[in-house]
């Protein structure tokens, strides 16, 4: 629910410009949630900006939530962690409930994500990774969030990544609860099957809402979106989360297994908490490529499901849905209010009587939804949207257009730019939400007109222009330079290469040789053996660095020696470079947490000099950070320690 950005004030609130406990006085409204209002204030104490989460009048006196709420400040304030919003106080003034918490400028990943559209990989990867540090956090405290979803993840201006909103949050046993008054807090579009159907929750939850996060930053949308509430409950329960790839086709397999195992529908078949994941995710990035990384679907936006803010919602805990055919995943999330028989002999909410004759009104509930979901997913009502098929071949395309409830037609034009079998383009467009079973025209390229360059190694430059223009191409740039083999006036090179199929009237550059010709050798000895390769080849020498040895004097990559170092040779000669591999390198062992005399002692004893840097005084004598943290250091070098 929680969106701190600066808002202008809002006229009619009677709390803006009010002092509450005689300290934070309320500047502006920030956001609107299901349970509270946040406001932008100043504690006039410290003075400083703090977002002033206030609790709704008509929640005031249900002591659950009073109750769930103070457990907010008590459970964030359990967490110190550069990742998680800071609660700095709680209180209650004149009938209104508040916490004071961190101030954070930016915006939500909701609002990123309906701006921006799809994330990329590398974007995604670097939003989840903190976000799932600071879970990770939590879960090791024994505290879970359950409510992960973009509205509580803000991107500062400053480049942070914070997750908000712990209102939910409580301890973990063997077997969490939901809610103990028999209600069931959460945001459907994020709640696991568990939650759903027996009312409980653990680390597992947190990393099943982060995993339909992750999906949402790649693809646009949400994992579930339906009619109604209990439509995308329903599927959480029975259905199967959708592969990544299977709306961004460009999404590799890597990707698709990581969001698999995060949205498991059995709990023990997750990752065991955040961290657990966190140590997937990294796996996974790793082994991408960097083109995977930075790729995004063309022509993709956010779709009008992602731009659909979610709320925390309170729905009675019943028993478990009754099983049937899955319902399809198209349409709209909304806030979830099921209403659930209640349990032989229990009383479900909090002062809640039984009441006979429930059953005929919740028969017809089930039957209205069904009747709705059908007119809508698979009914006259139903639409479906143009999936991403440009640059992707014919039959893919097809697939996919298949896949999307869309009748495909193909259509054939030459390109000089895409290759024969590849959509060139979509009507309409893609994205674009139509009826299901419309057609979707694809128009496929047939392929350019293409002429092979003949082979003119040895031909004289008429006799080359010649052969070109017999083959419909001309002569481009003639560089002349010398060879040791081509005779004077004869064609060396020439680009594109023989064979190569090329468009008409492509220009053929050629080389054409001036005789032999000397060349005066430079010395690089102490120079960057890179640079002296690309310097001796560019003259026209073979250059041999394979020969590598350690030197504490000359730096690493740079040429120790050098044979011949001076003189003159012709092309294709040799030059042999022994190329430093720097100093010796040191494994750097790990001391934090030692003592500063043991970590120091260790240290010198490797052979490194030991900078001491002191945070807070460094009061407890302990290593807090390093530099370098792990890995390999030239022996001697310096390792900087900082100690609390």
């Amino acid at each position: 629910m929680t969106t701190y950005t600066r808002a202008v004030s809002s006229t009619g609130d009677a709390l803006i410009g009010q002092t509450l406990d005689g300290r934070y006085r309320v500047l502006s409204r920030i956001a609107d949630g299901g349970m509270a209002t946040v406001y932008l204030a100043v504690d006039e104490r410290l003075e400083r900006e703090v977002a002033l989460k206030v609790m709704r009048p008509h929640l005031v006196h249900d002591e659950t939530f009073v109750s769930r709420f103070r457990r907010e400040a008590r459970s964030a304030a359990a967490l110190s962690h550069p990742n998680v919003v800071a609660v700095f106080d709680q209180g209650q003034d004149a009938g209104s409930v508040f916490l004071a918490m961190e101030y954070v400028p930016g915006q939500t990943l909701r609002e990123v994500l309906t701006a921006e559209g799809p994330l990329s990989p590398r974007a995604a990867f670097d939003v989840l990774d903190p976000v799932l540090q600071a879970l990770g956090a939590a879960h090791a405290k024994g505290l879970i969030h359950r409510d992960v979803k973009p509205e509580n993840v803000i991107l500062s201006e400053s480049g942070a990544v914070k997750v908000a909103d712990f209102g939910l949050a409580r301890a973990v046993s063997s077997q969490t609860m939901t809610s103990s008054s028999g209600v069931l807090l959460g945001t459907v579009a994020y709640l696991s099957p568990e939650q759903v159907e027996r009312g409980i929750a653990d680390a597992r939850s947190d990393v099943y809402a982060a995993g339909l996060v992750l999906l949402e930053m790649l693809t646009g949308a949400k994992a579930f979106t339906g009619e109604t509430p209990i439509h995308v409950a329903y599927q959480h329960v029975h259905g199967g989360v959708p592969a990544p790839s299977s709306r961004v086709p460009s999404l590799p397999t890597e990707i698709d297994d990581l969001v698999a195992v995060a949205t498991a529908r059995d709990p023990d078949e997750r990752p065991v908490d955040a961290s657990d994941f966190l140590a997937m995710v990294r796996r996974t990035r790793a082994g991408l490529s960097a083109e995977v990384l930075d790729g995004r679907p063309e022509g993709a936006a956010a779709v009008e499901a992602a731009s659909v803010p979610t709320a925390t919602a309170a729905l009675p805990v019943g028993p478990r849905p009754p099983r049937g055919p899955r319902p399809p995943r198209d349409g709209e999330t909304a806030a979830l209010r099921v209403p659930a028989a209640p349990l032989e002999g229990v009383v479900v909410g909090p002062s809640v009587r039984r009441r006979r004759n429930w059953w005929p009104a919740a028969l017809a509930s089930v039957l209205l939804a069904a009747a709705t979901a059908w007119f809508f997913l698979l009914g006259p009502g139903a639409t479906a949207t143009v999936p991403s098929v440009l640059e992707r071949p014919q039959a893919q395309a097809v697939q996919a257009v298949q896949n999307a409830s869309l009748d495909p037609t193909v259509v054939e034009a030459f390109s000089e730019d895409v290759a024969r079998g590849i959509v060139i383009s979509v009507d309409p467009r893609v994205g674009a939400t139509v009826g299901r079973g419309s057609e979707v025209v694809l128009t496929v390229s047939k392929g350019p007109e293409r002429y092979r360059v003949p082979k003119l190694q040895g031909m004289t430059v008429a006799e080359a222009t010649r052969q070109l223009e017999e083959n419909t191409l001309v002569v481009g740039t003639v560089k002349k330079t010398f060879s040791e083999t081509v005779p004077d006036g004869q064609v060396i090179s020439f680009t594109p290469e023989a064979g190569a199929s090329v468009k008409r009237g492509t220009a053929v550059a050629l080389v054409v040789s001036k005789g032999r010709r000397p060349i005066p050798v430079t010395d690089f000895t102490g120079k960057d053996a890179k640079e002296a390769t690309a310097a001796l080849t560019k003259a026209g020498l073979e250059v041999d660095a394979s020969a590598q040895e350690n030197s504490d004097t000359v730096p690493k990559g740079s040429v120790i020696s050098q044979s011949p170092r001076d003189g003159t040779l012709f092309k294709g000669d040799t030059v042999t470079l022994v190329v430093s591999k720097g100093p010796v390198m040191v494994d750097v062992p790990n001391v934090v947490g030692k003592q500063t005399g043991e970590a120091k002692k260790i240290l010198e004893g490797l052979g490194f000099t030991v900078k001491i840097e002191k945070a807070l005084g460094g009061f407890f004598g302990t290593v807090r950070f390093q530099d370098p943290a792990d890995g390999k250091a030239p022996k001697g070098s310096t390792v900087t320690l900082t100690i609390v």
